[in-house]
Parts: C-alpha cells; sequence; structure tokens
C-alpha cells in the first residue's frame, strides 16, 4: 500500500511539474511574441505587411530600416539623451532611496513617522498637476531644454522611499546595526558597509523599474525639451506623425528603443535573482 502510495505521488509531482514549465513556456512565449513580430516588421518593407497570411520570418531590410530611422530623426542623440538621463534617475534613486528608507526604517527620530506619511501621501497627487509649476521653475532656473530639467526633479521619489522603507524594516536585522556600533562604526559606515549590500536585491528592483519609468516618459520630456534635442519616447512620436504612418519605420526604432531596457534586466537581473536566491538560502 505504501509502494502504490509513493508511487502515486510521484506521478502528481510530475504531473505538476510537467504543468509548471509548461505554463511558464506559455506565458515566455506570449510575452516575447510581441518583441519578435516587432523585429519580423521592422525587417520588412511596408508591401510586406499586407501579404496573407502575414510573415512571420524576419526579412533582409532591418539594416536599411535602421539607416532610414537615423535619417529621418536624430536618432542617435536621442538615445544618449535617454541613457543619460535614465541612469543618472535609476542611480540617484536607488542611492537616495535607499539612504532615506534607512533613516525611515531604522533610525530613531521626532516625527518619522509623520514624516513617512507625508511622503507616501505625495504618491496620491497626480504628476500632471505639477507640470506647470514645475516648468515655471524650470523657466526660473534658465533649465528648459536641457537634461538638468529631467534628471533634478527625479532624483528621489516617494514610490521608492516607502519601498525601500518596507524592504529595510524587515531584511535589515536590528542586532546587525547594533553590532556595527559596538564596534565604533558611524552611521555613514553603518549605511555604507552595512545597509548597502542588505539592500542590493531590492536596490535592483527599484533601480531596474525606476529607468523603465524614466526611459518610456514622453509628456514630461515633449514639455520641457526642444525638437532637436529629444529623447527616445519623443523621437518615436515623429517616426509615428507622418500623415501616412510608417509602421516599419515606427516599429524600427521600438525595436532600437527597446533594446537598452533588456540589457539593464540583463545587468540587474543577476543582482535580483542572486538576492532571492541568498534569502531562500538564510529561510
Amino acid at each position: 500500500m505504501s509502494v502504490r502510495t509513493a508511487v502515486s505521488s510521484a506521478r502528481r509531482s510530475g504531473a505538476a511539474r510537467r504543468l509548471t514549465y509548461l505554463t511558464l513556456t506559455a506565458v515566455a512565449f506570449f510575452s516575447l511574441l510581441p518583441l519578435y513580430y516587432s523585429v519580423v516588421v521592422a525587417s520588412r518593407d511596408n508591401a510586406a505587411l499586407a501579404d496573407i497570411p502575414p510573415p512571420l520570418v524576419p526579412g533582409g531590410n532591418f539594416f536599411a530600416n535602421v539607416a532610414r530611422v537615423f535619417d529621418t530623426v536624430p536618432f542617435a542623440l536621442a538615445m544618449f539623451n535617454s541613457v543619460l538621463v535614465s541612469g543618472s534617475v535609476a542611480i540617484a534613486v536607488m542611492f537616495f532611496s535607499t539612504l532615506a528608507g534607512f533613516a525611515f526604517a531604522k533610525l530613531r527620530f521626532r516625527g518619522r513617522n509623520a514624516l513617512l506619511l507625508l511622503t507616501v501621501a505625495t504618491m496620491m497627487v497626480p504628476t500632471q498637476l505639477g507640470i506647470i509649476p514645475l516648468y515655471m521653475l524650470m523657466v526660473k532656473l534658465e533649465w528648459t531644454g536641457t537634461m538638468y530639467a529631467l534628471i533634478v526633479p527625479a532624483l528621489v521619489n516617494a514610490f521608492g522611499v516607502f519601498f525601500m522603507t518596507q524592504y529595510l524594516s524587515r531584511a535589515l536585522p536590528t542586532e546587525l546595526l547594533e553590532a556595527g556600533r559596538v564596534d565604533g562604526c558611524t552611521t555613514w559606515g553603518l549605511f555604507w558597509h552595512v545597509v548597502l549590500p542588505a539592500a542590493r536585491p531590492a536596490a535592483a528592483v527599484l533601480g531596474m523599474l525606476t529607468f523603465m519609468s524614466v526611459w518610456n516618459d514622453y509628456f514630461w520630456p515633449l514639455v520641457v525639451l526642444t525638437p532637436e534635442d529629444p529623447t527616445v519616447q519623443v523621437a518615436l512620436s515623429t517616426l509615428a506623425s507622418g500623415y501616412v504612418n510608417d509602421y516599419v519605420l515606427g516599429l524600427a526604432g521600438t525595436t532600437l528603443g527597446t533594446l537598452p531596457l533588456v540589457l539593464v534586466f540583463a545587468l540587474l537581473g543577476k543582482q535580483i535573482i542572486g538576492g532571492i536566491m541568498q534569502g531562500a538560502v538564510k529561510g
């Protein structure tokens, strides 16, 4: 009877494992399908889009279409601007949010809860309501048309502070900080040598989300920058603003604009997975 039970349990476990892999494969397939079909369209011409059935394999016009993208809009400059802004903002948000999260989670000072509540409350204010006063401030600072107008207002955000506060309040043992104090470590030394290593997985997630958010931002760069000095999203909107939509040209630019996001995920994904596995071992 026990042998039959063991065999039945093994069969159920194997079936559950196969179902899990099948589900993950299906999710990965449908997630990658739009990106793949963008590459297919970007490597064809507009006439091929009217074919029935539609093309399912890449063609041979990808590099020619990419050249048209760079000839139509200043796409190289747009890529540089987006990488500069997104990278700077992501690094700053990771650093300042971790610093603020450490203070809110582990330091004791008067008004801590009220300040954290006020910070979280700012997340409820729609971004569009602050566009006009923010633009007026940029005009007074003479930052319109410069990257400062995109970088400086986004150096820290309420979501990052709240996210790191919640993570550090659970992932960072108070005893570890007390041990550092006993060893003569200052508050800044604790942050640099204890808090930052412990916050690395959450900071990687926050950095990836921030990079994607800033990279995909369209409205504020459209307002504050000039058409001659755009970001990727503004340049892509220019590609799609013709009298007749050139889908091949637009998707060729979209494919190029997606590559930095894939690279950032590949770089930070190791930190995220490493942090998950470290937590699993400790648990």
